[in-house]
């Protein structure tokens, strides 16, 4: 079943779908490390809303963050979270999560990494599908481990794309090796 997505949401149903799925991982590895209630909701919310504004035209996303130079693909991310917190959200983890889910943060608490992993690995991606249901099934047993694995692997996507490094990338990475 779909996940709850709020009234404001511009997402596609092949988005809302990935939603879901992003979700659904955080949900299972919430269970799975037995995390408390409070943190467990947040690890949900972030997941139902990281991408809730992923397909806003580019007009519409420079004109919510006012970043008028990053690459549009980066924008979604702050859209949502600034929208949140006008809304009322005030889970700083949540917001944090939300706005650098795309390219990481070294600050993060565990909601952002968790995240983060789970964008990644979610299942209805169709790149390396074994390697990474195999990282899936290692979250709760190696959170941290499998976290630094995450972020080697889009790391080396990046690099082998030739695609822009960012600066909090690097700082994530430098952060975890």
């Amino acid at each position: 079943m779909l996940v709850e997505l709020p009234s404001w949401a511009s997402v596609s149903p092949k988005r809302h779908a990935h939603i879901t799925r992003v979700t659904d991982l955080l949900d299972r590895w919430s269970v799975e490390l037995g995390v408390d209630s409070t943190e467990r909701m947040a690890w949900h919310d972030a997941g139902r809303w990281h991408d809730a504004l992923r397909d806003l035209s580019e007009d519409d996303l420079r004109a919510a963050t006012g970043d008028m130079n990053s690459p549009v693909g980066l924008l979604h991310g702050p859209a949502a979270a600034d929208r949140l917190a006008r809304e009322g959200e005030k889970r700083i983890d949540v917001l944090e999560a939300i706005r650098w889910h795309t390219v990481g943060h070294a600050s993060w608490s565990r909601t952002g990494r968790a995240l983060y992993m789970a964008d990644f690995l979610e299942p209805g991606r169709p790149f390396m599908q074994a390697d990474r249901a195999y990282l899936a099934d290692r979250v709760a047993a190696s959170f941290d481990d499998t976290f630094r694995q995450v972020v080697r692997l889009r790391l080396e996507w990046t690099l082998r794309e030739g695609k822009q490094m960012h600066p909090p990338t690097v700082a994530l990475w430098n952060s975890v090796c």
